[in-house]
């Protein structure tokens, strides 16, 4: 550096771009050199004019320390840098313990050191390089002081005992390390400082009780606060620490121990590249040594696998900007450090090239942009001319930078939108106006962006599989602003916190992504798979669900390769985390279930009951007890509905066969859980010669349309030998309370939440008298009930209702008093009348106009149940065969019947069958209702897939439609018939 006065530099300072703020700063220097002073003139007034008419900040530091720019003009400013240094030096020693002192003495200095550099700059005595080293001289000598001061303000409180009073640094233990511009030694005019703190918790000297993390991260907190801090005096430096190991899951200060054991085993190839640039710059140089030597095989590996590479290239690509009109490069607005052609190329060009060749080359191995250009030009890695191009541009915009943060001390790195400004910067970097200067600037970056574009010109964009390309990189200590921008056009609603949650998997916080090999697969699976989330109902919940998925593997590479391998795979995970919270929700819990998916037959012909009986019980052979059952009776319930699911999902099955495969499902678990209910029952209270317990299934598993999480709707009814009856165990029971406790027994195997989940939701009001009548009924008061008591609303309930286990006498029985109830001749219009009543009262309290409420809508589900069973009560007594099957057949058996045409038929069949699709698809996306209005994109497709239609507006209008001719049928064919009110008439 140069160490002549300022006004003997060769070229002329700019002009000011304001000459009214100059004249002002003018007449302000006058007035402070006291009375009598002469204005400046010549060459002094030219600088003090650049200064005050371009840069309000420096304006305000030359007159607030006129003495720290006179020394510089007189003596030169290094030696104005030197005396900052040396009253920085005698301030801190005189400021001992006191912090608030250190810190002011810390402003202070950083203001003179800012303004020498800067009148240096603008002076033309220093050219940017020499500005940057002596920017990041001052940052090396501020931060050693203030950790200094922290080091014995540990000292002093019994923490520390420090082994060299008057160098508190050495044998501290603690590591300060600089990254980034500041461990290049090319630090910004307003740069933040990139800083790790470590401790060494064996070499430390801790004194008491004291605790190395607890010490050490205090200090850290110390040192960020103490830089940070905004004062009257301005600040130091702004710190950011995020470039430690796993930022968001460590502390301030991290133990050495656990940085080499992250970077052994999670470090990331960016985070190889940022530790290039690592420097100790306060602490125990030692020590920091020691941790530079452990982790340089992690910085520099003699061999990079193909994957290595791609994870390289991305670091490249991560800082890719969209072009403008036919490539352009716009001036006005363009950010010059990571803009297309910036600093951040340049610097990017260098440290992925270091990574490549510095394992094998130690002469590399160098930490500054320049060197390192210069040396790769000598290994023959870079073309020379394309070297020494480079490093022209480097400091170019390293100078257009430094002109564009001194204005105002701001960390800025973009170019003046607004015409005017953009002018003043022109004049400022001494063009006479703005358009020689865009031009320069433009065949500046042009060169840059020629050369950069060129690294890996073969490498496809991380984006280039999304349909809005743009970037997809997720490298690096802070979100890429063009990732962000495109996972928002993508349709993510928060794309910063879709950006820290795939950022965080390549952390290995997860077990599926602790090894390197699943971090490099999954780097390979992310566009694609952001790509099919993006598609999903809600893409942010999606993204959410997924990360729930990965937390839930307890490993990756096997997973992640398949995903690879089978790319459709994945699709159909994304598709159900995206589309199917329930099952997520099963498949995070259970991440080895999508196996499944993979073994043959998965998507074959769903089982039927007796297909699932054997099934079941071949699992519950390997069971020991109780417990044990319940456990694997879960697990099988888990895979065979997921099964089912994934089906429905896909559109593999429909309503049709989905339902009576998950009422197979349920007729083999309340099976199986009766007979563990009851072996465990008849240990203690025996068992009861003679009698027998049944389980009768109402609504949709009498109807055989059950849907993934229905509940079941159950009632027991149980015969005896007699009224006396009672079992034969050490502790006897009645009939009565005997099958009333088994029937709860099996309630709590079936509804019992264990490890594995529960079953299924019970429901007992169906049975007689409801919530008051017994849990059990016995069969004979059963009769008598259906035969003189029971409301038109059971008999209703009971035409969909079916014996699902039941000793064979007692299911004769009952099926005899079914159809004995159900068949009984009864007046038309009495009964029209009850059931249109009965359907008002629910659309009072339930009615929607939404096409989508399709149960309760006008013309939806309750509308064809009713019009089923209202032709069933009316028909059965001369058409028994009616009430023969299950729920699906019931339309097609009463026009047998006749009781309906052929065209109404087929009329409500269809009906039927597009509501349950369309409301099995709801319960299998949501856990609420869902209005049409704020049905999300992709539940929409969905939908529209589950209903035949094209697309969601489609299955709008179908459900419109279809709705609107059910409920004529309903008009015509229930409320029509209805008869006036009578006294017979039930409420």
């Amino acid at each position: 550096m140069a160490s002549t006065s300022l006004l003997s530099a060769g070229a002329p300072p700019p002009r000011p771009g304001d000459a009214e703020a100059a004249a002002r700063g003018i007449a302000a220097w006058t007035a402070a050199a006291g009375e009598g002073a002469a204005p400046p003139s010549g060459a002094e007034r030219a600088l003090l004019e650049a200064l005050f008419g371009n840069a309000p900040f420096l304006a305000h530091c030359a007159l607030d320390r006129p003495a720290t720019l006179r020394t510089a003009i007189e003596r030169g400013p290094e030696a104005a840098l030197a005396d900052a240094l040396e009253t920085l030096d005698a301030d801190m020693r005189a400021a001992a313990g006191n912090r608030g002192a250190a810190g002011r003495a810390l402003r202070l200095a950083r203001r003179r050191a800012a303004l020498t550099c800067a009148a240096a700059d603008v002076a033309g005595a220093w050219d940017a390089k020499e500005t940057t080293a002596a920017l990041s001289r001052f940052a090396d000598a501020a931060i050693a002081h203030a950790v200094a001061c922290l080091l014995r303000e540990s000292r002093d409180r019994g923490e520390l005992a420090l082994p060299n009073p008057d160098d508190p640094h050495e044998g501290s233990g603690l590591i300060v390390l600089a990254l980034g511009k500041l461990g290049g030694g090319e630090l910004n005019f307003s740069s933040d400082v990139d800083l790790i703190v470590l401790y060494d918790a064996e070499a430390a000297p801790l004194a008491g009780r004291a605790k190395a993390q607890d010490v050490f991260i205090k200090l850290a907190q110390r040192l960020g606060q103490m830089l940070e801090e905004r004062t009257g005096d301005g600040y130091v430096f702004r710190c950011d620490f995020r470039l430690r190991p796993d930022p968001s899951a460590t502390p301030a200060a991290v133990s050495v121990s656990a940085a080499e054991t992250y970077y052994a085993s999670l470090g990331q190839n960016w985070e190889r590249g940022a530790m290039i640039k690592a420097r100790p710059v306060a602490g125990d140089a030692a020590a920091a040594a020691a941790f530079l030597r452990a982790i340089r095989s992690f910085v520099w590996r003699r061999h990079l696998d193909f994957a290595a590479i791609r994870d390289i290239q991305s670091i490249k690509r991560q800082i890719r900007r969209h072009r403008g009109a036919d490539g352009e490069i716009a001036v006005a607005g363009h950010n010059v450090k990571l803009g297309r052609g910036g600093i951040r190329d340049i610097e990017y060009f260098v440290q992925t090239q270091q990574l490549i060749w510095g394992g094998r080359e130690p002469s590399l191995r160098v930490r500054g942009t320049e060197a390192a250009l210069r040396a790769l030009a000598e290994a023959g890695r870079v073309e020379p001319s394309t070297a020494a191009e480079l490093i022209e541009a480097y400091w170019s915009l390293r100078r257009v930078e430094h002109r564009l943060q001194m204005i105002d001390d701001k960390q800025t790195h973009s170019l003046p939108a607004d015409a005017a400004e953009l002018a003043r910067l022109a004049v400022f970097l001494g063009h006479d106006g703005p358009e020689a200067f865009a031009g320069e600037l433009r065949a500046c970056l042009g060169r840059v962006a020629a050369h950069c574009e060129g690294l890996f010109a073969d490498a496809e964009p991380l984006g280039a599989d999304t349909p809005e390309g743009g970037n997809l990189a997720f490298t690096g200590a802070d979100p890429d602003p063009e990732t962000l921008v495109t996972l928002e056009r993508m349709g993510f609603r928060e794309p910063l916190t879709v950006s820290n949650i795939v950022s965080a998997w390549h952390r290995g916080r997860f077990a599926a992504t602790r090894g390197a090999r699943a971090r490099e697969l999954l780097t390979e699976l992310v566009p694609g798979l952001l790509r099919a989330l993006a598609g999903a109902a809600n893409p942010d919940q999606a993204l959410v669900r997924f990360d729930a998925f990965l937390r839930g593997l307890p490993a990756g590479v096997q997973l992640f390769s398949l995903f690879v391998a089978r790319p459709q795979l994945l699709g159909l995970v994304a598709e159900i985390v995206g589309a199917a919270p329930r099952i997520a929700n099963y498949l995070s819990a259970r991440p080895a279930a999508i196996d499944a998916v993979l073994t043959q037959g998965f998507f074959d012909e769903l089982p039927d009951r007796d297909e699932c009986r054997r099934s079941l019980a071949a699992e519950l052979a390997f069971a020991d007890d109780l417990q044990d059952r319940l456990e694997i009776a879960r697990k099988w319930a888990a895979d065979a509905k997921f099964r089912v699911s994934v089906q429905q999902l896909l559109g593999t099955c429909g309503a049709a066969e989905a339902g009576p495969a998950l009422s197979g499902i349920a007729d083999a678990l309340i099976e199986a859980m009766l007979d563990a209910a009851t072996e465990e029952f008849a240990r203690r209270h025996g068992r009861i010669a003679g009698g027998g317990l049944a389980v009768m299934g109402f609504g949709k598993l009498g109807a055989r349309v059950l849907s993934r999480g229905s509940d079941l709707d159950l009632v027991f009814v149980y015969a005896s030998p007699g009224a006396a009856a009672a079992s034969d165990g050490r502790r006897a029971l009645n009939a009565s309370a005997y099958y009333a406790r088994l029937g709860q027994r099996l309630i709590t195997a079936l509804s019992a939440r264990t490890g594995e989940g529960l079953l299924f939701e019970i429901d007992m009001r169906l049975r007689p008298m409801g919530e008051d009548g017994p849990l059990a009924s016995d069969i004979g008061a059963y009769e008598r009930y259906y035969k003189s008591d029971a409301w038109t609303w059971e008999l209703m309930a009971l035409s969909r209702a079916r014996v699902v286990l039941a000793p064979p006498g007692l299911k004769a029985r009952i099926e005899a008093l079914m159809e004995a109830a159900l068949a009984r001749p009864r007046e038309p219009g009495k009964l029209a009348h009850e059931v249109a009543d009965m359907r008002r009262r629910i659309a009072a309290e339930h009615g929607s106009d939404d096409p989508l409420a399709v149960k309760h809508v006008a013309g939806g589900v309750v509308d064809a149940e009713f019009i089923a069973q209202f032709l069933t009560l009316r028909d059965a007594a001369r058409h028994p065969e009616i009430l023969r099957g299950g729920g699906f057949g019931v339309f097609d058996r009463l026009r047998d019947a006749g009781a309906l045409t052929a065209e109404d038929a087929a009329t409500l069949t269809a009906a039927a069958d597009l509501y349950y699709n369309v409301q099995a698809m709801q319960r299998l996306s949501l856990s609420g209702p869902l209005t049409a209005g704020d049905a999300p994109e992709g539940l929409r497709r969905a939908l529209a897939r589950a209903g035949g239609a094209a697309d969601f507006a489609g299955l709008t209008a179908k459900l419109r439609e279809t709705q609107t001719r059910v409920r004529a049928l309903f008009e015509s064919i229930v409320v029509a018939a209805a008869a006036e009110p009578n006294e017979g008439a039930q409420p």
